[in-house]
């Protein structure tokens, strides 16, 4: 198709709710001799400010009516913004019509996603928030760019004035930016009705998240653009960070950031880990992660305490690595960070003695989420891979000690017991193949990401910084052989909690009696890739 001849614009419909803006774009069309049409809450606007309006139902002379459900949706609107110009059977039938042409669209929609993320809000209060005659009009001005400038962004108000002064129209190049940007604007618009309907049922109430719908045949995924970062992976990746649409829950893509350099992609991945981590626990604890493991975890009666018992577990690989914390940090759990070297901490809160120790530290990032994390993350947990996406509902605490199966002669003793459900708290959230000793304050040795898991037994211990006498070990996943028993054993260990399910559960549970090792099986599974 040929470029569109110029179109000088004569006349504008401005129907806004977002209202920055609109009084210096209407009071510069109407000096550059543009007739506006309005409707309702921006036809009021603009005569309070002493611009000179035309109101849709005196336009049409068909009145707003159904509490202003229906207002544009109108033929003599629709065939203004939808005609070609330059067809001469659409420029008789228009003209028959006595219908003129609308050469400018400035409209943007009802806040949904606003007022479904609002504490108390009706669910018939969410529906009206759907907006019709909104969507119709920009779609139907970004299809005919070629005639019809179209603006959904307060931003473009100025660069489109500038245009129309200088040029007295909006160059086709430019009309097409906007209605690519429009489309946009509307899609984003739609999934974020999507995204909320579909969490609900047609009370408005949740459903359960297992519900197999979660699944749909076809995905639409919205997400808008929170941040550029300072590199992805590694240096010469570009990266940036996209928030979820419906996604307001503590977290790590919502949390404020109080002081230090920008983040890197590596940051938000360490500092999601160590949230997600140190919520697992009720008590205060601390947790330190280094490139995407636990390295220590420690808890106790307070952020210092617990702190102090994290940089125990591991002294050396805390060095430059993240921290989280699951309780405000106060004056006392800063003074003991002291000098060490870390690239970021993520916490509730921070007192003001905190914020100013730790703010004092060069580049170092400090992230507030507001809130502790309750519970597993919103949505669904979505994996890239090399032509697809995985999905898959977020992993979240199963049978545990308490609810799991005592298999060998000896019962774990309260200590013992106490020390399983520490480590396999962390074990979840560590690498596969993992294995974690600990007793009830704190990780001993971790062993991640192993290609067997004897080899995450044997490399725990080595990354033992005490003697393991006594303590427990959590698996996340069966013991497919004795081996690893026998070498927990020579390390030490006097509990261990695994899932089972192993073909050779029977040669495993004998191993531990042998051993004198208490172990209980959860009948849970909690790998970690």
């Amino acid at each position: 198709m040929s470029a569109a001849e110029p179109v000088a614009v004569r006349r504008a419909l401005l129907s806004v709710y977002d209202k920055e803006g609109l009084v210096e774009l209407a009071r510069g069309l109407v000096d550059l001799g543009v007739e506006i049409l309005t409707t309702g809450g921006t036809a009021r606007m603009l005569i309070e400010h002493g611009v000179p309006v035309v109101r849709v139902a005196d336009y049409t002379q068909f009145p707003e009516m159904l509490d202003g459900r229906v207002k544009t949706l109108h033929p003599k609107i629709h065939a203004g913004i939808m005609s070609v110009r330059t067809n001469p059977v659409h420029a008789a039938q228009m003209e028959r019509a006595g219908i003129p042409p609308i050469d400018l669209v400035v409209v943007n929609l009802y806040p949904f996603e606003k007022t479904a993320a609002m504490e108390g809000i009706g669910f018939d209060e969410v529906v009206e928030m759907i907006d019709i005659g909104g969507p119709t009009l920009v779609r139907g001005a970004a299809k005919n760019f070629r005639h019809v400038g179209v603006v959904v962004d307060p931003a473009d108000y100025g660069e489109v004035l500038a245009a129309l002064r200088e040029r007295g129209e909006i160059p086709e190049s430019r009309r097409f930016d906007l209605a690519r940007k429009a489309f946009r604007h509307v899609a984003a618009y739609d999934t974020a009705i999507y995204a909320h309907l579909e969490q609900v049922d047609e009370t408005g109430a949740l459903v359960p998240q297992g519900r197999a719908s979660h699944f749909p045949p076809r995905l639409t995924l919205e997400f808008t653009k929170g941040r550029d970062l300072r590199y992805g992976e590694n240096p010469h990746q570009k990266a940036a960070l996209y928030l979820e649409m419906a996604g307001n829950a503590p977290s790590v893509s919502t949390a404020e950031q109080l002081a230090g350099k920008e983040l890197s992609f590596n940051n938000i991945l360490d500092l999601d880990a160590a949230l997600r981590c140190a919520s697992d626990f009720a008590q205060p604890v601390c947790v330190a992660i280094k490139h995407g493991n636990p390295c220590g975890v420690g808890g106790g009666a307070g952020p210092r305490e617990a702190f102090e018992a994290a940089r125990e577990a591991d002294p050396v690989s805390i060095f430059g690595g993240i921290l989280g914390w699951n309780v405000e940090v106060d004056g006392p759990a800063a003074e003991a960070v002291g000098s060490l070297f870390l690239e970021a901490i993520i916490a509730p809160g921070y007192t003001t003695d905190a914020l100013r120790l730790l703010g004092a530290k060069k580049g170092l990032r400090l992230l507030r989420t507001g809130a502790p994390l309750s519970g597993p993350p919103q949505g669904l947990d979505l994996r890239r891979v090399t032509g697809g996406l995985l999905l898959q509902e977020w992993d979240r605490p199963q049978s545990g000690v308490d609810e799991g199966r005592v298999v060998t002669q000896r019962a774990p003793d309260r200590g013992e017991r106490e020390a399983m459900r520490f480590a396999w708290t962390v074990a979840r959230h560590v690498r596969s193949n993992a294995v974690v000793y600990a007793t009830k304050r704190r990780t001993l040795g971790i062993g991640a990401g192993q290609m067997s898991r004897v080899d995450s037994v044997r490399f725990g211990a080595q990354k033992a910084t005490g003697p393991l006498q006594g303590c427990a070990l959590a698996s996340d996943g069966f013991f497919p052989f004795r081996d690893g028993v026998d070498e927990a054993a020579a390390a030490g260990v006097r509990a261990i909690v695994q899932p089972g399910g192993s073909v050779r559960d029977n040669e495993v549970i004998a191993a531990a009696d042998e051993h004198g090792i208490a172990m209980i099986l959860t009948g849970s599974r909690h790998f970690r890739h």
